[in-house]
């Protein structure tokens, strides 16, 4: 991968909110690399495909003029992992099948799945960017998981909720309302928090 990028994101999860939110960033930001990354082999040959795994007005155009430019889908996780310097991660956080809120509180094992993930292969620091539809304190075990990685490194967790409407998606991404960020409010909390802001300024 060239050192031509200003920024290179890694989306995990090429479902409902990680598809179109890359998408839109890809269309907005032509500098910056961006690349969703999926444990499903078959989601990611349907994002490389004309017919994409989930429908969107607006979407397949999109999808049509960043793809291979600077949006990539991709099975091999480590390797985008290691490269980007931003992380989202966009996966699926059921509801809670058994324990306490069965029935009703999500389940964030996905989100931890990922965390460990990245504290396992990273080797710099990185910006990891909570995006699933999850619970607040979500960010808060992901950044436990991160801070126990063993090879000393850095990450700066950020949560960054979506409000993503079925069928106004792509337009409420190019026209968002509003765009929330959090996170520690320590100068390289802000800093990862002002750099993610960069993006979505584009």
């Amino acid at each position: 991968m060239s050192s031509e990028w200003d920024l290179k994101i890694c989306c995990m999860g090429a479902g409902y909110v990680g598809g179109p939110t890359m998408a839109v960033i890809a269309a907005k930001c032509p500098k910056i690399r961006v690349c969703v990354v999926d444990l499903s082999q078959k989601q990611i040959d349907a994002w490389n495909s004309p017919n994409l795994p989930i429908y969107e007005p607006g979407l397949p155009a999109v999808v049509e003029e960043c793809r291979g430019r600077n949006l990539f889908f991709s099975t091999d996780i480590d390797a985008e992992i290691k490269e980007a310097d931003i992380i989202f991660i966009s996966v699926n956080t059921p509801t809670k099948t058994m324990g306490i809120g069965a029935g009703r509180a999500a389940n964030v094992k996905n989100c931890e799945l990922c965390a460990r993930k990245i504290a396992e292969v990273s080797e710099s620091g990185k910006i990891v960017v909570e995006k699933s539809t999850v619970p607040v304190r979500t960010a808060q075990a992901v950044r436990r998981v991160l801070d126990c990685n063993d090879k000393g490194l850095k990450f700066q967790v950020l949560s960054n909720p979506e409000f993503l409407a079925e069928g106004t998606a792509i337009t409420d991404l190019f026209n968002p309302d509003r765009v929330l960020i959090g996170g520690v409010q320590s100068p390289e909390g802000l800093a990862a928090a002002e750099k993610l802001a960069s993006v979505y300024a584009n």
